[in-house]
């Protein structure tokens, strides 16, 4: 089958109505080999039907795989470190060496955490800052629009492959093997404590108030429109803390946009 350029335009109007997505025709060969993927899953013959039967809503669940089959999600342990580093330094702000955090309120959002490399290095870091971490009132948020990534992430088990960025000592410490299997790690419990793994489309309404005092929220423009940017952008402002800090990812920008917050350094801002 071929996928006619009109038809490739109807998919992309979906895409962008229903997430953000903006998918230009150098992804007409991405979109065919994700759409054949549901294809065989549904038993839809063609993509006329499979479209027809996508807004329809005839079965609300498989608009939901169709945007998890379109999402791209690369990531790794401590990806774009240098944004690591700057994290630890705001953490030395938020809670001090030797100080008492029973009063202490943190929150982090991990926007597009994908299989939970981000928020899981998110939390290695807070741990490295605080020795117990039911000593504050400390809670870590992961979204994203994929339920097969998230399915993942709540898991926590990761192939040595995945683990090769870090070191031994990091393995040691927030991580044990997995009985019976060959190079398979699971984050320990007390990391996966800390953070609130759910399902969320940047596009539709936030089921949470904040405020956040750090968000992440990387590598995920890049698949948007301008507009579309700087909508989210200023929504995603709208729920941190005064002083708060937003991460983006080092090939995106807010130069161009309309907001609120103020660069700090490259892909790092603050309310």
């Amino acid at each position: 089958m071929t996928l006619t350029d009109h038809l490739f335009e109807q998919f992309s109007d979906l895409v962008y109505r229903e997430c953000g997505i903006n998918l230009h025709s150098g992804k007409k060969s991405l979109l065919q080999a994700r759409l054949n993927k549901r294809l065989r899953a549904t038993g839809i013959k063609n993509y006329d039907t499979y479209y027809d039967f996508l807004i329809s809503k005839e079965d609300p669940r498989e608009i939901v795989s169709f945007l998890d089959c379109i999402s791209t999600n690369l990531t790794y342990f401590f990806r774009e470190q240098q944004h690591f580093d700057f994290f630890n330094k705001i953490l030395s702000d938020l809670i001090p060496a030797g100080s008492r955090h029973q009063d202490k309120r943190i929150r982090i959002w991990s926007a597009g955490c994908s299989t939970g490399e981000e928020p899981y290095s998110i939390a290695m870091c807070i741990a490295s800052h605080i020795s117990d971490l039911n000593s504050c009132d400390l809670k870590i948020l992961a979204t994203d629009i994929s339920t097969r990534v998230l399915a993942v992430a709540k898991q926590g088990i990761y192939g040595d492959e995945k683990l090769r960025s870090l070191n031994s000592h990091l393995i040691n410490k927030y991580f044990k093997k997995v009985n019976g299997t060959s190079g398979k790690y699971e984050v320990n419990p007390f990391l996966k404590k800390i953070i609130t793994f759910s399902r969320l489309n940047l596009k539709e309404q936030y089921p949470f108030k904040g405020p956040f005092d750090i968000v992440f929220c990387r590598n995920v423009m890049i698949y948007f429109d301008k507009q579309t940017q700087e909508h989210l952008v200023n929504r995603i402002a709208s729920y941190l803390a005064p002083g708060g800090y937003l991460f983006v990812g080092h090939s995106e920008s807010l130069m161009g946009l309309n907001h609120e917050l103020s660069y700090v350094k490259p892909a790092v801002y603050r309310k």
